[in-house]
């Protein structure tokens, strides 16, 4: 097969899948409502970074409507010179793939990243549907646990975002940022 083939599909496109960061569950507060814990104000920032240093800022955000998404999302693009624009759409709130990949199938042509915030198992099962291939054992990192602050990156080559479908993209990359844990008084 040549090498030119693939620039003929259309460009590189990249879904990268962000789980909102661990959030707290205050009494009488609806879970729509629940914000970030304190493990997750510390981690939400250390995504942004991740982001930023494996080159994959996205042209558009797509976030839950959940207070711990979009928390995560100012707390992550925080950490960019320029944040992309966002869309806060509330079908991303506890969808299912099926859901998911309606809103990511309306994402404009020219947006080659698209960042999604969102939820579990939605985010996980997004992942696992659309890769057919994976770099190493980020496949099987995926299946084992998508926990808070999970980046998952998905690749393909593609004229628009409506192609993207089971088993058509390529898992490139799976990581968990952590923030630093405050040091104890007295250390």
């Amino acid at each position: 097969m040549p090498t030119h083939a693939h620039a003929s599909a259309g460009p590189l496109r990249r879904l990268v899948v962000l789980r909102h960061a661990k959030s707290a569950w205050p009494d009488g507060v609806p879970d729509h409502d629940r914000p970030l814990g304190p493990r997750g104000l510390r981690d939400a920032p250390a995504a942004g970074r991740a982001l930023a240093e494996a080159d994959c800022l996205p042209d558009l955000a797509l976030c839950s409507t959940a207070e711990r998404a979009r928390r995560t999302w100012e707390l992550a693009s925080a950490q960019w010179a320029t944040p992309p624009p966002a869309r806060h759409d509330p079908r991303l709130y506890g969808a299912d793939v099926p859901g998911l990949l309606d809103v990511v199938h309306e994402t404009p042509s020219d947006v080659e990243t698209l960042l999604l915030v969102g939820h579990n198992p939605g985010l996980e099962d997004l992942v696992l549907t659309l890769a057919g291939d994976a770099v190493d054992d980020a496949l099987e990192r995926v299946a084992e646990k998508f926990p808070t602050s999970a980046i998952a990156v998905l690749a393909w080559h593609a004229p628009t975002w409506h192609t993207l479908a089971h088993g058509t993209a390529l898992l490139t990359s799976v990581t968990v940022p952590r923030g630093k844990k405050p040091r104890p008084a007295g250390d």
